[in-house]
């Protein structure tokens, strides 16, 4: 036990008031799939009231079993945030389909719009721009739309490495919230280097954007578990830092914790309060518990985030 507390003490090499580490990471949100909430008895004693709730929607996942994750949810008092990813969405009656469930049966009012993971759309749509520009969310009433964000590129989108058409895409949502009584923020995959992050917060920034950050972060996991997910996902510059992690052996023998990269956003946060990055979004890639689990002693104070 005292060889694991050795390791531990050597992975939290970041220091933080811990003041600044709980304001960044109150309020913060978690992605469920249906498969992994059904495996939580009672989210009412795992996070804290409000917590916002993504559902991811993975490929095959029949709507059904979507809409019935949602409206336990809901009932549990929880905002709910279910994902249309548009290329797995095959036309414009399923995609209202879809919108009148969630709104009829499961009382959502909130959404996250992205182009999804799959290379070839199963029909009418490609992108989060044209979910948005049928007008449906407008006319069934959801009070708050999320746009995905990609801090380290997207090379689907910009087959270059660049970042001009999700920059442009970006511009684009900007301007509908502007002219939209929805609430729009992005959320962003996740990241384990701060530096890329808000490199990307200051571009997009100073071309314009204002829409909120919820930034990404992968909660405690085995690191192998996490470098597969990282190539899988495309995570670019900052998979370097978990390629690093892994070389040293006190790293690799205990799970990787998002403490470093929330660390460098909390202190970068106190120094720009300006920055549009304010929310932490968590991918529990390690488990819905334990990723839980842990944002939770960190409010509470009941683990210490500093060596």
């Amino acid at each position: 036990m005292a060889l694991l507390n050795l390791f531990r003490s050597k992975q939290e090499e970041k220091s933080v008031e811990p003041a600044r580490f709980r304001d960044l990471i109150n309020g913060y949100s978690i992605e469920v799939m249906p498969r992994t909430a059904a495996k939580i008895e009672d989210f009412k004693t795992l996070l804290p009231k409000g917590t916002r709730v993504y559902i991811a929607h993975i490929d095959g996942t029949p709507i059904e079993d979507m809409v019935q994750t949602a409206r336990r949810l809901h009932e549990d008092g929880f905002p709910v945030m279910p994902h249309f990813p548009s290329r797995i969405i095959a036309s414009h009656a399923i995609l209202e389909d879809w919108i009148k469930r969630y709104r009829n049966e499961a009382g959502v009012e909130q959404a996250l719009l992205l182009g999804g993971g799959v290379s070839t759309p199963a029909g009418d749509f490609d992108s989060s721009i044209q979910l948005i520009e049928t007008g449906l969310f407008d006319r069934y009433g959801f009070r708050r739309l999320h746009v995905a964000g990609h801090p380290e590129g997207n090379k689907d989108i910009d087959k270059d490495g660049g970042h001009r058409i999700v920059d442009e895409a970006l511009k684009f949502k900007q301007a509908y919230s502007e002219r939209t009584d929805a609430e729009m923020a992005i959320a962003t995959q996740f990241a384990f280097d701060a530096k890329p992050v808000i490199a990307w917060a200051e571009r997009i920034a100073a071309a314009g954007v204002k829409l909120p950050i919820h930034l990404g972060i992968a909660g405690p996991t085995k690191l192998q578990t996490l470098i597969k997910f990282a190539i899988a996902c495309g995570v670019g510059p900052s998979l370097g830092v978990l390629q690093k992690r892994a070389m040293d052996l006190s790293k690799l023998l205990v799970p990787y914790e998002p403490t470093e990269v929330l660390a460098d956003i909390a202190n970068y946060k106190t120094a720009h309060p300006e920055s549009l990055l304010q929310q932490i979004h968590v991918f529990p890639l390690g488990g819905i518990r334990a990723s839980a689990e842990w944002m939770n002693e960190q409010l509470t104070g009941e683990r210490s985030i500093a060596p």
